[in-house]
């Protein structure tokens, strides 16, 4: 069982003791895996590792092959959201090629081939589902990881989804499954601290997900959306990609994009995409079309980088407020031009008084 910290005080399910080691922050990083119409991120900090979802069952090899090549031959933590072959079903290819320590999902058993399935690899390795609780905590090297869901027990699966926070000094991501409205809410009305640098979208960008309420709590930096191309569902809608932009968040989608990859020294992060850097992402939908639009193997070293830093820009440097999503942003920043003005507040304070205030910087023009 892993060391594990309980916000409210509670035992795990298995009644393991409780307190997550404290270490500085060193390096997180984060991969948001390219499996389509499905979900998969590998996060690894200081030699340990956790993959949260895996794909479909057909993205079992493309899973044991990115694990290789990573060199993540032992998985500190397996979690599996919850139990829809989207979720679940690459799990099987993770558990050919690594060993597991810990493994979670939201139930022990459901009726699919490929829930069982990865429930099969892991009892060849001797290995069990653990159900977390809500507030559970436990250490992912310097990195912590929050359990923030599900706080009930939902007949809809999406609404059953572990729900997490992984927290690297000032940087954080939230991993939000396939919670739907119901379950966004329940983590609202247990008031855990939301505010994430960047947030995995829930539910592949789904009409039913990113509510407004949560989305105001978490104000994220940047949004990845992991999404299939021409998807039959609509993926992302345009409701929700609006909601992302009234946020100023700067979303990234696997369809465009392909594995999006974070890096964090917990004070400032960086991240890569495989092509496309400069795709429109608020577009809903997408088709490949073009030959120059195909994935390869070659990788676009797109680099930005976000920083918690409140070093002042020369005095008199303008920054315009968003008096409602609390960013700031450069006046020629294209959010500026979409941004309501009865929000709009022009300002020559310095960045830390700006920030003082509330304010977080714009992920687009990086103020």
């Amino acid at each position: 069982m892993p060391t594990v910290n309980s916000v409210s005080q509670t035992t795990h399910k298995t009644g393991a003791p409780i307190q997550a080691d404290i270490i500085t922050p060193d390096i997180l990083k984060v991969h948001f895996i390219d499996v389509g119409q499905a979900d998969a991120s590998l996060v690894l900090c200081d030699g340990e590792s956790m993959l949260i979802d895996g794909g479909n069952a057909e993205d079992s090899d493309l899973i044991y092959s990115y694990l290789k090549k990573q060199g993540v031959d032992h998985l500190n933590y397996i979690v599996n959201t919850h139990p829809h072959e989207d979720h679940v079903g690459g799990l099987a290819g993770a558990l050919n090629y690594a060993t597991v320590e810990y493994a979670f999902a939201p139930t022990t058993s459901y009726d699919s081939k490929a829930f069982n399935s990865f429930v099969k690899y892991l009892n060849k390795q001797n290995r069990g589902i653990i159900v977390p609780e809500v507030g559970d905590s436990f250490s992912l090297g310097s990195a912590s990881v929050q359990v923030l869901g599900p706080v009930r027990t939902s007949d809809d699966p999406n609404n059953n989804s572990i729900v997490l926070k992984v927290i690297h000094d000032e940087i954080s991501f939230l991993f939000a499954g396939d919670a739907e409205r119901e379950e966004e809410q329940d983590i609202l009305d247990k008031g855990f601290k939301l505010d994430s640098t960047v947030l995995k979208v829930g539910h592949h960008g789904s009409e039913s997900s990113t509510t407004y309420p949560f989305l105001r709590e978490i104000m994220p930096t940047f949004a990845v959306i992991s999404v299939g191309n021409n998807n039959s569902y609509g993926h992302p809608t345009d409701n929700t990609l609006s909601r992302l932009r009234d946020a100023d968040a700067k979303v990234m989608r696997t369809d465009m994009q392909g594995d999006i990859i974070f890096v964090s020294d917990g004070k400032s992060v960086t991240y890569t995409v495989e092509r496309n850097a400069n795709a429109n992402t608020l577009v809903a939908g997408f088709n490949l079309t073009t030959p120059t639009e195909s994935k390869t193997k070659e990788t676009i070293k797109e680099t930005t980088k976000v920083t918690t830093s409140t070093t002042n820009s020369p005095s008199g440097t303008k920054y315009i407020l968003n008096t409602n999503t609390k960013k700031f942003h450069y006046p020629d920043c294209k959010s500026v031009k979409q941004m309501s003005e009865k929000n709009k507040l022009e300002t020559t304070q310095s960045k830390s008084e700006i920030i003082a205030q509330g304010y977080s910087p714009c992920g687009n023009c990086n103020p």
